[in-house]
This record gives C-alpha cells, sequence and structure tokens, in this order.
C-alpha cells in the first residue's frame, strides 16, 4: 500500500536506535501468571489463548494446542552476550509447557525463530509448520525433516489425525537471519483453523490490502493476532504499529483482537507500553474489541472482558492512577541494528 513508509522521516541510525528513545524498557516486572492449573480445565468454548510474551501465544483450540513464534531465549539476537534482552522470563518454563501439538514458525528473525528455544523442542514429539525455506535452518539444529512442513502462500496443511489446518498466507515483511541472507526465506501470516473456529496469526508484517484476500478466502476468525510493536514511521512497510492494526483488523473482517509483538523486547525506539496505550485510546473509537489479558492469563476470546491497562504497575502507577515508588533501570548495554 502506499504511503506506509514516511519518505520524510529518515531511517534511524545505529547510534539513534542504540541511544534514542526514552522508556524503552519498564522499570519492573510486568504483571504475570503462571497458567498451568488454568490449562488443565478445558476451555468452555473450545478456544483458548495464552499470550506468553512477544509473538509467543499458546492456542487451545477444539482439543489440540498450537505454539506460535515460540521465544523462550534472554536476547532476540545471534549473540547470547549483545542484543535485545527480554524484559523478564517467560511466565513458564518451557521444560513445564504441557504437550504440544503443533508448532507453528512465521519467519526466520531471531525475535520469533529461537535457537535455544528449537534446540528444546526438538526432545519432544511435536512438528512444525513454517515458511517456504525456514525448515532448513529447524533440520539443522537437530528437528527430524519428517517433522517439518513448509508452506507457500495459500497453500494449507492438515494435522494428520484430526480436522485441524494451517494455510500460509501473504504478509509484507523480509527475512534473513545475517548480512548475506536477506529474503533467502519466506514469511507468512498465518490462520489456524479447525471445524468450529479460526484463528489469524499476523507474524510481522506492514499493512497490506492482501488482507481483504485473507478475510474473503479464510475468514472470519475467532481471534485475531496482530503485531503491533517495534514501529518506526521509516518502517511502515515491513510492520503495522497499533494504528495499521486496527486498519488491518478492519480489513480482515474484525473479531477479538489480541495484540502481540510488544512488552518483550525493546526493537524500535518508542516507549515499551507505546502500542498498549495507543490500542486502548483508539479500540473503542475504531469499534475494535481488545483481547490483553496479562502475561500468561489463559483468555476464551468469546468471553473476554474490557481491556485494562494492568501493564502500568510495571512503571510506578497503580490502576487508579496513583504512583508507587520503583527502582531505576537503564537500557541494554548493547543493541545492535534489529534482525526484526
Amino acid at each position: 500500500m502506499p504511503g506506509l513508509r514516511n519518505a520524510a522521516v529518515p531511517m534511524p541510525t545505529l547510534a539513534e536506535f542504540i541511544c534514542g528513545g526514552e522508556r524503552r524498557v519498564p522499570r519492573a516486572p510486568l504483571p504475570s501468571l503462571n497458567p498451568l492449573d488454568a490449562w488443565r480445565r478445558a476451555p468452555a468454548t473450545g478456544l483458548r489463548a495464552t499470550w506468553l510474551g512477544h509473538s509467543t501465544v499458546l492456542i487451545e483450540i477444539d482439543g489440540l494446542r498450537v505454539l506460535t513464534d515460540p521465544v523462550w531465549g534472554p536476547r532476540a539476537s545471534p549473540a547470547r552476550f549483545a542484543g535485545p534482552k527480554r524484559f523478564q522470563p517467560v511466565p513458564i518454563a518451557l521444560r513445564e509447557l504441557p504437550p504440544v501439538d503443533l508448532v507453528v514458525v512465521s519467519h526466520d528473525h531471531y525475535d520469533h525463530l529461537d535457537y535455544p528455544t528449537i534446540r528444546e523442542l526438538r526432545k519432544r514429539d511435536v512438528p512444525f509448520v513454517t515458511s517456504l525455506g525456514v525448515g532448513a535452518h529447524l533440520e539443522a539444529w537437530g528437528v527430524h525433516p519428517e517433522r517439518v512442513v513448509e508452506l507457500d502462500w495459500w497453500e494449507s496443511h492438515r494435522l494428520p489425525g484430526t480436522d485441524l489446518s494451517v494455510t500460509a498466507a501473504p504478509s509484507q515483511h523480509f527475512s534473513g537471519r545475517s548480512l548475506n541472507d536477506r529474503n533467502a526465506t519466506l514469511w507468512s501470516s498465518m490462520v489456524i483453523r479447525s471445524p468450529r473456529h479460526a484463528v489469524f496469526f499476523s507474524g510481522d508484517t506492514g499493512l497490506t490490502t492482501e488482507y481483504q484476500t485473507i478475510r474473503a478466502r479464510l475468514g472470519p476468525f475467532d481471534l485475531v493476532m496482530l503485531e503491533v510493536g517495534a514501529f518506526h514511521p521509516a518502517w511502515g512497510d515491513i510492520h503495522l504499529g497499533p494504528e495499521n492494526a486496527l486498519a488491518a483488523l478492519a480489513m480482515l473482517g474484525g473479531g477479538p483482537f489480541l495484540p502481540v509483538h510488544w512488552g518483550t523486547f525493546s526493537l524500535a525506539m518508542h516507549a515499551w507500553d507505546q502500542p498498549a496505550e495507543t490500542l486502548l485510546e483508539l479500540a473503542p473509537k475504531a469499534g475494535a474489541q481488545l483481547v490483553m489479558p496479562r502475561l500468561g492469563e489463559p483468555v476464551e476470546p468469546a468471553h473476554a472482558e474490557a481491556a485494562i491497562p494492568w501493564w502500568r504497575v510495571a512503571d510506578g502507577i497503580t490502576a487508579s492512577g496513583r504512583h508507587i515508588a520503583l527502582p531505576t533501570l537503564s537500557l541494554p548495554k548493547a543493541m545492535p541494528w534489529p534482525m526484526d
């Protein structure tokens, strides 16, 4: 779509990315719940989602568990000692995760395809569905080729022995894990469908009219998960940001909207909570139904309560607006140019 990238705004320099902006990380941990007890009870509606941070969501759909873009590693980076560091641990340790029926990986950027996480998941007998070419990473890290299915846009895969299908759909982004493999693999949005429910997962993307086609071919959706963080005016063609996420939601035909890709890593120069605050302001005007659970809080989209700004506690603000004293935290000392 034209006009997504603001030509009047230059690309940020590396120094600006490292040092620019304010409030890039929360001052204290975000509220977090352990979902294990809730996961032991089946969702009454058959569909439940648990946001575990960034774009990692455990979707329970008609008796099956699907995990999206699993990242348990401490950094979204090729280095263990440098790069964007997660604000806090995942609400549940990876070893405590109950059996998963399918892992979906949208593309190969470090904040979506995490080496230490995949190395742990390979020990489980779990299949992977991913975008074209990404399977080479999985296989190189020890996942058996028979457990990997790669999809081109508009291709579908049905999980053997079930009525669950995953369809790769267009998105507007890029790929690569180093300086010499840019766009060597595909990036996709993913639609997860059972006979009773359908979930849309954007992966990473800018705003595209393909969403109208996705709605016509694969909708409607009982849950829409769209990325809202890591936005900059010069990156409008590769990331949505909150405003364009609401536009994308409308193109997709609406539905309960779970924002992802925020609140975990500092991948842009905006304040860490800016995406959430902007959505809280704009969603009612757009008639959007926000689903914004706390980290690790299982939520059934059909029964989701109105969004409340639970994240403000991390900056020392109570629900009533009263400020409380918190220790000052600093930005990570090393944050190279994002591979996102």
